[in-house]
Formats: C-alpha cells, structure tokens, sequence
C-alpha cells in the first residue's frame, strides 16, 4: 500500500477541532513532503513549494568583552573564543561575523548610550526620547512573510526584571514609539499557542491534550511508522512543557515589575529553555515564520547566581574598571558565554526537529545581536554576531570579517529569508561575506 500524501497546509490548524478549546499544530510530517523535500500543495498529488522560511532576531543585554568573543582568525580553521565555546557541536551550523557598525548608536541626543544604541540596533534610526525612531527589523520581516501565519511574529524574552524606559524593557517595535513587549511568563506563551484561559489549563490540573487524544488517536492511525512515531514524539513534547511550567513556584506565573535586590529568580536557564522549546513548537507547526528573543534587557540589572555571580548585577559587572577591569572582563566573559549556551541550545533543537529532506535549521535564519561591541566602553563600531541556520545562500563555519552596519546585514538575511527589504535605515548596501 503507499503511503498517504497529506498537504501540509491542511494540517497547519492542528488536531484541536471543534469543540475542543485547544490549537495543536502538527509538526512537520514525512507524508507532507516528497523525496526532494518539497511539500504537497492543497490539491492531493500536487506538489508545492519548499518548506517555509523562518526569521529569529535574538538579542542580549550591556554587550561582550571582544577579546573573549570575538576570534582572532578568520576562515573555516578558526578557533573558538571562550564565550562561543558552547558552538563547537555545531560551528558548521553558523557563521561569526565581525566588523559591524551601528552608526546611528554612535550620535549624541536625547537619552542614554543604552536606549540611543537599542534604538538604532532594532530600527536603524535615532532614539526618539520615547522608543525606537521606527519599525524593528524582525517587524520588517514579518510584514513580508508573516501575514498567513496565525501569529504574524512571537515577541520572547526571558528576564522579568523591567529597568528603564520602554526602550531598555522591548527589542520588537511595530513602528515609532510603538513597542511589542515580550512573553516573558512561559505559562502565558503556552496558553497563548496551544490553550485558552481555562482554569483547569492555566493551573495545570489538566493537560490540554485530554481534549484531542481522540483525535490524536485517529490522526496515528492513519499514518505510518514514521509520522506515528513523530507525531508521538510532538504530544509527548507538548506533555513534558506542561510538567516543566507547573514546577514553576506560583509566583511565576505573574510579571515581576520591579526586582528586590538579591530577588531575581535562580530558574532563568529553565526558562530560557522552556522559551526555546515552545518557540521551536511554533515554528513546527506553522503557527509564526518569525520571532524576537529578549534573553536579557537592554541595561539590564540581572543578577547571575547560577553562575556564581550574585555580588552585582549584568550592568555593574559591565563597568567594573580600574584595579577590577581583569575581574570585569573574566565575569562578563563568563556571562556571555552563557548567553551564547542559550542560543545554542535554541539552534541545536531547531537542527533536531526533521522537515522534508532536513530540518528547521536548513529552513532558518537566526541572527544573535548584543547591544554593545565593547561593553565597558559602549562601543557601537566594529560589532560581532552569530549567524545561525541554512537558508537561502547563507555561509556557515567561517568566521568573517565584514565591513559595513547592521542594517545591511538585516537586509542581506532578509533576502535570504524570502522577504526582500529595498531600504533600511542606515544601510548602503548588502554584506556579501554572509552568503556563499
């Protein structure tokens, strides 16, 4: 008997039906693709185009020490820093980028060095004294590819903590002044992709795949081996999030406007990890082609007890100078290289999960961002980046170096994702070092 042929636009709204108040995506299933990796269309027997693109814009906080980031070589031979040390199972997965400027960081005006850089990083243009001057590069994005999604684009982050202005607390910007705030609470940004605001959910006393594994049963049944198996795997995924947010203290579950000193909670790498999961969730059952991930705040005041790191917060280790700078630099080498775990974790599950021929990385661009080249001295020249993922053209296990800004470089990904920007502030052209 052959196996069954299924368009994987039929299966995007899931296994929840009528009835059930819950929106289970399926991930992406042999049946759907053929041999070459490209997917069924609607019409059963019709072949369609390749798997979706996906866009990540992932962002940390105070920027890095550059002689623990960034390497000193170039080319495919080159040697892993300290910080990016957590990419070596996967340095064929991603290309450092190095020489990167953000010129409009750079000018003098109304706020401090940390809003004046995140405005220009995300947008491009100056600060405005109340948010970013226009739209953030991943809103960019999802206005070209995001509009058949059921989300359009995810706003992620982790840390609660909410210093500053708008400008410190947001990464995503719809247009001038107008922010997008990140999920910070992974219950809310479980209910939001799979549930609906029922007690029995929100609590976890009830799991929302009671309400589909009829359906679920059925969809198996149908299918073969393979997909059973994936599909298995998916539920149980599901399943493992929903345990992993109910260890979660009750305090958790509400935003934490303003940290006690010493109050952070110790469960940001959980959460970081339950962020990624449930971003790889979405990306696997269509429900969002483009994210921003807010790991850290811009300016932000974090504490890092898992490090070992509890006498100071993210922005004071920054600055630690004189007879501290060595200590400073060591300490922010050892927080960046966490930083870069996280994202790894995030790449490594996306190469993880099968998608036609290969995998959601094969259909993915992720870009790593920091605000500052050098965080003590809030350098906006010269800035380095991962750049994740293979999609389109994009080079990967290289380390290059690069002249021109950010803003090329968002226009170069862009492309590469399928949604082609003809201007973005600040940028004069494309960064040719970044695609083979």
């Amino acid at each position: 008997m052959s196996a069954p042929r299924l368009a994987r636009r039929t299966f995007l709204q899931g296994i929840g039906f009528a009835g059930a108040a819950v929106r289970i995506g399926l991930p992406p299933l042999a049946c759907m693709f053929n041999s070459s990796g490209t997917a069924y269309a609607a019409r059963e027997g019709l072949v369609g185009t390749t798997p979706e693109t996906r866009f990540v814009l992932w962002f940390n906080g105070n920027g890095i020490p550059e002689r623990y980031w960034i390497p000193r070589d170039e080319g495919h031979e080159y040697s892993l820093t300290p910080c990016l040390s957590p990419l070596a199972r996967l340095r064929d997965d991603v290309q450092i980028l190095s020489g990167l400027d953000n010129p409009n960081g750079q000018t003098s005006g109304v706020g401090n060095g940390h809003q004046r850089t995140m405005s220009a990083l995300m947008s491009g243009e100056k600060y405005t004294g109340i948010g970013a001057g226009g739209r953030s590069i991943d809103q960019v994005v999802a206005s070209k590819i995001g509009a058949n999604s059921r989300f359009p684009s995810l706003q992620i982050g982790v840390c609660q903590e909410s210093f500053g202005t708008s400008m410190q607390r947001n990464m995503s910007w719809s247009a001038k002044n107008r922010a997008l705030p990140p999920e910070v609470i992974p219950q809310k940004l479980f209910d939001r992709l799979f549930g609906t605001l029922d007690e029995g959910w929100t609590t976890r006393k009830r799991s929302v795949l009671d309400a589909v594994r009829e359906q679920a049963r059925q969809l198996r049944s149908n299918l073969g081996r393979e997909d059973s198996r994936r599909v298995d795997e998916y539920l149980t995924s599901i399943s493992d999030i929903e345990r992993s947010i109910a260890q979660f203290p009750a305090e958790y579950a509400r935003n934490i406007e303003a940290p006690d000193a010493g109050g952070d909670p110790r469960d940001y790498p959980r959460i970081a990890k339950l962020q990624s999961d449930l971003l790889v969730h979405a990306f696997a059952s269509g429900q969002t082609r483009v994210a921003s991930y807010m790991l850290t705040k811009c300016q932000g005041l974090t504490r890092f007890p898992w490090l070992g790191l509890s006498f100071a917060r993210h922005h004071e280790y920054s600055h630690l100078g004189g007879s501290h700078r060595n200590r400073q630099q060591e300490v922010m080498r050892d927080i960046c290289r966490w930083h870069v775990d996280e994202f790894a974790y995030l790449v490594a599950k996306l190469k993880a999960t099968p998608e036609g021929a290969g995998s959601l990385l094969d259909n993915s661009a992720l870009l790593f961002v920091h605000e500052h080249a050098e965080a003590n001295s809030h350098k906006n020249s010269g800035g380095a980046v991962i750049l994740a993922g293979h999609v389109g053209r994009l080079k990967t296990g290289h380390h290059t170096r690069v002249t021109g800004t950010f803003a090329d470089l968002y226009r170069t990904v862009a492309k590469e994702v399928g949604a082609p920007v003809d201007h973005f502030p600040t940028s004069y052209g494309m960064i040719s070092g970044a695609t083979a």
